[in-house]
């Protein structure tokens, strides 16, 4: 859906913000742009909605070169949230979300049903928020505002610019697990800007990992956590790789279809296994973080967890799965 192709900016003065970029951002996916302050992401960004446009190279969008494109018509066209969010504060939480779709001339009703229903997938009940001004919502609310508003009038794709950046860790964590449950229910290309390299990990398909101006890996979490392309990546990374490994890392990812023999599945839905001395284990779910099944496998002292729900075994994860698909060994995760 988007393609940098060879892209650079250089300003008047004769800084280079950026040089020679090229990567591809798959439609309906996340791509996160992450590395130190001013390395050029947010400039990289910006020339998605030509807020900046290239001075060599070419952006395209859908096929089509950006620059051929009419700049209030694409920036109509594609969601922008950003850390300070930007609420026009003289008007209220159901006027901002419809701030686009007034815009583009949209009815009354088609406007009020989409607000409505984006306040609900938000988590702030239209009827006691609709009415409501910025000044009278936590950073939270107003963020999750913003949010909404970017996705208002349907975009195909959404730019987000450091967007949580402003609050405390816990609101932070919990806006980016609610973040991730709202993309489920939509199909939004999605650019997003951090200098939070575990922010990166978390939100992002694809990572394109900045330095000076220039990507210097571009991939999924994965396969930068487990092949690093240089130094600089690896410390941008951190010394705790492997624990940030078993947190990308789901139990889908690494579950197997055979387990024990020995294993029983109970009335109650627990399994028996010979090592629980009768205790059971509840099966862990297939979309967890395998720090989590570890976690589990830690806790009843096991080595094997069942995998599904409701009764239902559908897998089974192993520690030595777990350190096949990380390349750990067991001083690491023990």
């Amino acid at each position: 859906m988007i393609e940098f192709d060879n892209v650079t900016k250089q300003y008047p003065d004769g800084t280079v913000a950026i040089e020679g970029i090229s990567f591809e951002v798959e439609a309906g996916t996340t791509t996160v742009l992450v590395g130190p302050s001013g390395c050029g992401k947010t400039t990289t960004m910006k020339l998605v909605n030509r807020l900046e446009d290239p001075t060599e190279g070419t952006v395209y969008y859908d096929g089509t070169d950006i620059e051929q494109q009419d700049e209030i018509e694409l920036r109509r066209d594609i969601g922008y949230v950003i850390q300070e969010i930007g609420l026009f504060n003289h008007m209220t939480v159901r006027d901002n979300v419809a701030t686009v779709p007034d815009l583009r001339g949209w009815d009354d009703d088609r406007i009020d049903e989409r607000v409505d229903e984006l306040l609900e997938l938000m988590d702030l009940p239209p009827e006691t928020y609709r009415s409501q001004y910025p000044s009278e919502l936590s950073g939270g609310q107003r963020q999750r505002v913003g949010i909404a508003r970017a996705l208002a009038a349907e975009p195909d794709v959404m730019l987000m610019d450091e967007p949580f950046g402003a609050l405390d860790p816990i609101t932070r964590e919990s806006l980016q697990d609610e973040f991730l449950e709202i993309q489920e229910h939509i199909n939004t290309t999605i650019i997003f800007v951090t200098h939070d390299i575990n922010e990166a990990l978390k939100m992002g398909d694809k990572i394109a990992i900045y330095n000076v101006g220039e990507i210097v890996q571009y991939g999924t979490p994965e396969e930068i956590l487990q092949s690093p392309a240089n130094e600089f990546v690896e410390d941008f990374i951190g010394a705790d790789r492997a624990l940030k490994q078993l947190q990308v890392l789901h139990v889908e990812d690494v579950m197997e279809e055979s387990g024990p023999a020995e294993a029983t599945v109970r009335d109650d839905g627990r399994v028996d296994l010979p090592s629980t001395n009768g205790q059971g284990i509840e099966p862990i779910s297939a979309s967890v973080s395998t720090q989590v099944a570890l976690s589990q496998m830690i806790q009843h002292d096991v080595d094997v967890l069942p995998v599904g729900d409701a009764g239902q075994v559908d897998g089974w994860i192993t520690r030595e799965g777990i350190h096949r698909a990380t390349q750990m060994d067991d001083g690491v995760t023990n």
